[in-house]
C-alpha cells in the first residue's frame, strides 16, 4: 500500500539515522521508498529541506507530492528548498494534490515543532511493524496515512484511506505479541476515532449542500413566479 510517512525526531543526528534506517529496511526487503528526505522546522517557523530528494523511478511524480506534502508543512509564506529546486519547484502547494487529509497534515504539524526534524517519505508497505519498530527505537515519532489513488481528492477518498491502515493495523494487532498489541490497539483507537471524525464532516458538508441546492430551488421558484407575473 503507497503510503505518505513522516518521521519527526528531537535532533538531527537522529533524523538522519532515521532516513539510513529506512532505506535499509528498503534494502531489506520490508518496503519500497519512492521518494525521502530529512526537514527542519525553523524557529521561525519555515520548513527547510536539508538535502536533495533521494527518489526512484516515479521521480516526477512522488517528488510533486511530498513536495506538496513539505509546502503545506511550510504554510503559506513558503519552503527554503535549497538544492532540491530543480524537483519541488513545479509543485502547488495544495492538499488535493498531496492526496492526504487536512487532518494527517494537522498532526504532523502539531508533532514537527520549532527546531525539530523529520523524514518524508512516500513508501509502499505491506505491514506498519518494521517502520515503528525501527524508528521507536531511534525515538522517532511516526505518523503515516494512506495515499488517495483519485487525483482530486475528497473527504470520502481519505476515510477509504483511513479505512485501509486501519485494516492492516488490525491485521498486524491479531498476530503481535502483548507488548505490541498494547501498541497497536491505540493507533487502532486513534485512527478510528479520526475516521467518525471524518465521517460526521462528510455529512455536515453533505447537510449543507443539500441546503444550498434547496435554497437555490426556492430561488429559481420565485424568479419564475415572478416573471410570470410581470409578463401577465
Amino acid at each position: 500500500m503507497d503510503r505518505m510517512l513522516v518521521v519527526v525526531f528531537d535532533n538531527e543526528t537522529k533524523a538522519h539515522e532515521g532516513k539510513k534506517a529506512l532505506l535499509q529496511l528498503e534494502a531489506e526487503g520490508s518496503l519500497s521508498v519512492y521518494a525521502c528526505l530529512l526537514v527542519t522546522k525553523r524557529a521561525d517557523g519555515l520548513v527547510t529541506v536539508n538535502q536533495e530528494i533521494d527518489t526512484g523511478p516515479l521521480r516526477t511524480l512522488v517528488g510533486t507530492l511530498v513536495g506538496c506534502l513539505v509546502g503545506l508543512l511550510g504554510g503559506p509564506i513558503g519552503f527554503a528548498i535549497g538544492g532540491a529546486a530543480g524537483l519541488l519547484a513545479g509543485g502547488t502547494v495544495d492538499i488535493n494534490r498531496a492526496r492526504i487529509g487536512g487532518d494527517f497534515i494537522d498532526d504532523v504539524i502539531q508533532e514537527l515543532l520549532s527546531n525539530r526534524f523529520a523524514v518524508v517519505a512516500e513508501v509502499e508497505e505491506e505491514s506498519t511493524t518494521p517502520v515503528d519498530i525501527r524508528m521507536e527505537t531511534l525515538g522517532g515519532i511516526v505518523l503515516r496515512r494512506a495515499v488517495s489513488d483519485v487525483k482530486h481528492t475528497i473527504h470520502e477518498d481519505h476515510i477509504a484511506a483511513m479505512k485501509a491502515d486501519l485494516a492492516q493495523i488490525k491485521a498486524e494487532h491479531t498476530k503481535a505479541h502483548d507488548e505490541r498489541k498494547a501498541k497497536l490497539q491505540e493507533k487502532i483507537n486513534q485512527l478510528d476515532s479520526k475516521i467518525q471524525m471524518q465521517l460526521q464532516k462528510v455529512k455536515d458538508r453533505r447537510d449543507a449542500a443539500a441546503r444550498q441546492a434547496q435554497a437555490k430551488v426556492e430561488v429559481l421558484k420565485a424568479t419564475a413566479v415572478a416573471a410570470k407575473a410581470k409578463a401577465s
